[in-house]
């Protein structure tokens, strides 16, 4: 019983660093990657579809991120819906090829992200606890239900904390690492 509780917790807490990791690679450096474009969707023919199931999105270079979508007829569609999407990102159409040039960040504008970025850590962190709290309330509610020893309970709960301060060090690594990946030019 103990141990599920435990290993229900740690599954739990990894899921949150895993949606972190998910969030913090949309959120964009100076370099270009495809994952930016994921929740893009595009009207085909009347249903709202995810760009990547239209084109086919690679990466030119460094900087700038290819669409190709697989009918040519979508070249405009695709192209307006990348320029209404709130990534203010600027496409041109070459044929049927759309490149997406990724801008230069600003002072500012890194700034902004960094404060995006510790909010998106903060809610991990927040996630991580919960698992905690609801990890131990059930430990309660073994002790009480006489299923586990008092002694076996407060050791399981030492094991959550364990979990928790192990997760929470992995959350503030990989914000310090997109930290430092966005103030470097």
């Amino acid at each position: 019983m103990i141990a599920d509780v435990k290993k229900t917790a740690e599954q739990k807490m990894g899921k949150s660093v895993e949606t972190l990791k998910a969030d913090l690679g949309k959120v964009r450096t100076g370099r270009a990657h495809t994952g930016l474009l994921d929740h893009i969707h595009v009207d085909y023919y009347g249903s709202p579809m995810p760009l990547n199931q239209v084109a086919n999105v690679t990466l030119a270079d460094a900087r700038t991120i290819a669409v190709q979508p697989w009918e040519k007829k979508m070249v405009p569609v695709v192209e307006k819906a990348i320029r209404d999407s709130e990534l203010g990102l600027n496409p041109a159409t070459a044929g049927d090829v759309i490149r997406i040039p990724m801008p230069a960040l600003t002072e500012e504008r890194r700034r902004d992200l960094i404060k995006v970025v510790r909010h998106e850590a903060e809610n991990a962190r927040v996630a991580v606890r919960n698992v905690r709290r609801d990890a131990n309330e059930h430990l309660k509610r073994l002790l009480k239900d006489k299923a586990a020893s008092e002694d076996d309970e407060r050791r399981a709960q030492d094991d959550v904390q364990k979990l928790t301060d192990r997760f929470i060090a992995e959350i503030d690594k990989l914000l310090a690492a997109k930290e430092t990946d966005l103030m470097a030019i």
